[in-house]
């Protein structure tokens, strides 16, 4: 296969610390790879360097003579008044019928593109700018976290797209189910290099797996044997007709300890645990024709939900239909629009989202807050664990709060808030900044939780590990779906494939009825010509059949010529002209 792209020794630092050193890689035709790594791996920075917008330190990037990268970038400017068919004109330079063919693959039908491209929602600005990436007919596109804020619709849509895809792509996501679904290969990003895997994500994380039980089982016989040796010198270095044979020993353990194999922190087996709270009975929430929205304009009303202590609630629906505005209202950060709500006697909640993370105190450090949020209780040893299975270890506790980035700060707020012994979560999108591993790690300790947990997520793996219960918003309303979460994207996804099929039929119709009215309008415009052209020849016949009827002794050979020559292109284009009136 064609090599599109090759990556040689790459390495980059930032302020003397080393991001990565010596990634050497190749993408060819056709693969399809998901990048992985913990946070902080340089993933991103990778991707920056390889679309120029950051410099390597060191290191080769070679394009194939036939690669077009394509890169969907986090953030996109649109111009004030442009629509989002202008926004597609603009960046592709294609037809408006290329253009729409493809959008409708993305649900992007008349209504959409004709509105203007900045009031589109997050699911919807990413179906526009991956429209308008994949228009410019990449046969490389580089993905950087394009399922955070999706909705589940916007992400099936996503997803079925990149199967189908017949070029290659490099796709950096937290999201395990989509990888899997997605990428038949595996780039790991981690301790400084990268590791390329012939398989997707399951199949590398079991080899992983297996290899670092390899190492392990390696190192534990490397122990057994200097033990038994160890016992030996210990038993007999005092005596003087053994001791040669100890010294011996001695120095075989010590050349022995150079055969262990370093085994990088496994992250696989993070284990995160939640201090239990006081089991309680009965309701833990109860909405009353509860009404949510902006400046009293509903956005869903006639919310009528029980919520039974110790269950764990997904709120499930499309971007704009009001979930993170029924998490914010629940958590007391918006005002209902009409009707009430209350939680169970005594409860303690505990609320993760924007607001909360943008109030945190920046010159606090880290481990000093999170400290202060634990229950009076726990002890040192369960705080700095907490902090560990988020990434903040040793010097990083020592940071102020106000130079962490956004992710950070988010990961900084789960554990404090884990710590803190409430009875009821309330989250919105707590795993956005999370690696899978971590996800996981979360999702499981939030389903043994014995408390209750109220969330908004678009990740697929931790919303089917953590929800025994589902409310749906759509359409104005909230209810309970009956179904499993499997089941319900599985219904979803069914539902998406028919409106798929049914707007690309319509849409090759359109074309087809397009192509048709063209067709015929260049026709009659040939017709036209045609006539034009024959009416020309038939009066320069007429003229050199008079001249040989006026001059029968006169034999010009250029003129009979001339006149054949004529004649045949009157039959010609007769012909022409007889096919285009069929």
């Amino acid at each position: 296969m064609p090599i599109l792209l090759q990556v040689n020794n790459l390495s980059k630092s930032y302020s003397g610390q080393t991001v990565f050193s010596g990634l050497t890689f190749t993408v060819s035709s056709k693969q399809k790879i998901g990048v992985i790594g913990r946070n902080g791996a340089g993933k991103s920075t990778l991707f920056k360097i390889l679309t120029a917008e950051e410099t390597a330190d060191a290191g080769q990037i070679m394009l194939g003579s036939e690669t077009r990268i394509g890169y969907l970038k986090q953030e996109e400017i649109f111009e004030p008044t442009e629509t989002t068919l202008d926004y597609l004109r603009r960046t592709s330079g294609r037809a408006d019928w290329t253009i729409k063919k493809l959008a409708a693959k993305f649900q992007l039908n008349e209504n959409e593109l004709n509105n203007p491209a900045h009031n589109l929602s997050g699911g919807w600005r990413m179906r526009l700018k991956l429209t308008g990436m994949l228009l410019t007919e990449p046969n490389l596109f580089l993905l950087d976290e394009p399922t955070n804020y999706l909705d589940l619709n916007t992400l099936l849509l996503l997803e079925n797209y990149l199967k189908s895809y017949p070029g290659s792509f490099l796709i950096i996501s937290h999201d395990r189910e989509f990888l899997k679904r997605t990428c038949s290969e595996t780039l790991d990003i981690s301790a400084g290099s990268c590791y390329h895997y012939p398989g997707n994500i399951e199949a590398y994380l079991a080899f992983k797996e297996q290899k670092l039980i390899t190492l392990i089982r390696a190192n534990e016989s490397l122990d057994r044997q200097q033990k038994h040796m160890q016992e030996f010198v210990d038993r007999f270095c005092s005596k003087a007709s053994k001791a040669k044979q100890a010294q011996a020993l001695i120095r075989k353990i010590n050349k022995m300890e150079n055969k262990r194999i370093t085994i990088e922190h496994r992250a696989g087996i993070t284990r995160i645990s939640i201090p239990p709270t006081i089991k309680r009975q009965n309701l833990a929430l109860r909405t009353n024709d509860l009404a949510i929205g902006y400046n009293q304009q509903a956005l869903a009303a006639e919310i009528n939900l029980d919520c039974r202590a110790g269950e764990k609630i997904a709120i499930l629906g499309l971007n704009g239909q009001g979930k993170t505005t029924l998490v914010r209202t629940l958590a007391g950060f918006l005002p209902s629009v009409a009707g009430s709500f209350h939680f169970s006697a005594g409860s303690k909640i505990a609320y993760h989202g924007q607001e909360i993370i943008n109030a945190l105190p920046d010159k606090e450090q880290v481990g000093t807050y999170l400290r202060r949020l634990a229950s009076a209780e726990i002890k040192t040893e369960a705080v700095l664990k907490m902090a560990g299975d988020f990434l903040f270890r040793d010097e990083e506790l020592k940071k102020s709060i106000g130079v962490l980035s956004g992710g950070e700060k988010s990961r900084l707020l789960l554990a404090g808030l884990l710590l803190s012994k409430p009875d009821i979560f309330i989250l919105d999108e707590p795993t956005c900044h999370l690696d899978f591993e971590t996800t996981e790690a979360l999702g499981s300790a939030l389903q043994k939780f014995n408390g209750t947990v109220l969330f908004a997520s678009h990740d697929r793996t931790f919303t089917n590990l953590l929800a025994t219960g589902l409310v749906e918003i759509n359409h104005g309303r909230a209810k309970r779906r009956a179904e499993s979460y499997e089941e319900y994207v599985s219904e979803l996804t069914k539902q998406l494939t028919q409106d798929i099929n049914e707007q690309n039929n319509i849409n090759y119709k359109n074309i087809e009825a397009k192509d048709k009215y063209l067709e015929k309008k260049i026709n009659q415009k040939k017709i036209k010509n045609l006539e034009k052209e024959l009416e020309k020849l038939k009066n320069q016949e007429k003229q050199l059949i008079d001249y040989f009827y006026q001059n029968p002794n006169n034999y010009d050979l250029a003129k009979v010529k001339e006149l054949e020559e004529i004649k045949k292109n009157i039959k010609q284009q007769e012909g022409e002209w007889f096919q285009l009136n069929i």
